[in-house]
């Protein structure tokens, strides 16, 4: 038995810059300064140490004190190969604290570490593990929120293109900021719109058959509630192509999506919905629906090496989402906003190797339970 000896917590606040003016991604949130990274090392008895990452943003201290409190005291001592029985073992009697929020995040950052373990053993890139072939892949530039500022968005659009970006997304709510990014590019170049649930479907609505005929390349999570697939389904019908599940965290509710006809892509979250064992299941249910499942990826952790792992194994293209940020100092040479490509290399595993020398004077806490 290759026994789990310990599991840590590390959580980081890691300062960015916008190159705009600061909004939070929501209008009820505060200005974005920081981006906060839940990660989870499990160190086994054979030597090895697996990386995963769980849902953190402004959820982070919740995220962590499950893991610290409730997750990893279930975990240690146990064997680390069996993913599916150790997932299911904490999973099944959790289920009335929520089968979405931070037990499920919890959750995925656990899922991620063992299967960062198995390719390891393996002596195996993830995504090779998984059966993909290629480690090269293709980013679209997520931008942040710059509150309608139609030249910040314009004079970003722009700066993300002359980085290589052929695809770039906004997270604003205003058709003149829609309108300011789709004229800063060509045509030819691909500008999506996240707005984050704001609107009724009725509004919705109105917003998609203004937009029609912009030659969007989709329209992200548009009504309010996000679960309400039936609403999606009719927003869809206006003929702007509809993207959405990064707030979806079970298999059932994908299913359901799909079955709506609610969405044209499907954007799971690695850190959110149970981690790569998740992802795989979504992949393949998706196999039989006329969907693209593009990962959402708005993180800079071992979230964002799985991530890119999951879209390299792929069987088709896969674009990996980069947030088009600046930090403070660079966690790791895997994240680079200012190219449009990133390649992985053969490394066993995740191959997370972060920059902990600069990283170090950003870490809020970190918390260790071991086997006795």
């Amino acid at each position: 038995m290759t026994k789990i000896k310990s599991i840590r917590t590390i959580r980081v606040s890691l300062p960015f810059e916008t190159g705009g003016p600061r909004h939070g991604m929501r209008p009820s949130l505060d200005a974005w300064t920081k981006m906060e990274c839940v990660m989870v090392k499990i160190k086994t008895s054979d030597g090895l140490e697996g990386w995963g990452e769980a849902f953190g943003h402004v959820m982070a201290p919740g995220t962590e004190a499950v893991i610290n409190q409730i997750l990893a005291p279930m975990l240690v001592g146990k064997d680390s190969v069996a993913i599916n029985h150790r997932i299911a073992e904490m999973e099944r009697p959790l289920h009335g604290l929520g089968r979405s929020g931070p037990v499920m995040y919890g959750l995925s950052a656990i899922d991620t570490a063992l299967w960062d373990l198995a390719a390891q053993r393996a002596n195996l890139p993830l995504f090779k593990f998984l059966g993909g072939d290629s480690g090269v892949l293709t980013k679209y530039a997520s931008l942040m929120r710059y509150g309608g500022d139609t030249d910040a968005v314009a004079q970003n659009v722009e700066r993300a293109r002359s980085y290589g970006f052929r695809t770039i997304k906004l997270h604003e709510t205003t058709i003149p900021a829609f309108r300011a990014a789709r004229n800063a590019v060509d045509f030819d170049d691909k500008i999506c719109l996240d707005v984050n649930c704001p609107w009724t479907v009725s509004e919705a609505r109105d917003v998609a058959q203004e937009i029609l005929e912009d030659g969007f390349h989709w329209l992200e999570e548009p009504i309010w509630p996000p679960e309400d697939f039936e609403g999606l389904a009719e927003v869809r019908l206006e003929g702007v192509p509809i993207s959405a599940g990064e707030n979806i965290t079970t298999l059932h509710e994908f299913k359901l999506a799909l079955e709506t006809e609610a969405v044209d892509n499907l954007q799971p979250s690695v850190t959110k919905c149970g981690g790569v064992s998740m992802m795989r299941k979504i992949f393949s249910l998706s196999e039989v629906y006329p969907v693209t499942v593009i990962p959402h990826c708005f993180y800079w952790g071992p979230g964002y090496h799985a991530t890119a792992h999951l879209a390299a194994s792929c069987l088709n293209s896969t674009p990996l989402e980069t947030a088009f940020i600046t930090f403070a100092v660079e966690p790791h040479n895997l994240f680079n906003s200012h190219s449009d490509k990133v390649t992985l290399d053969d490394t066993p595993g995740l191959g997370f190797n972060a920059n902990w020398e600069a990283l170090d004077q950003f870490i809020i806490s970190t918390n260790e339970v071991t086997c006795t």
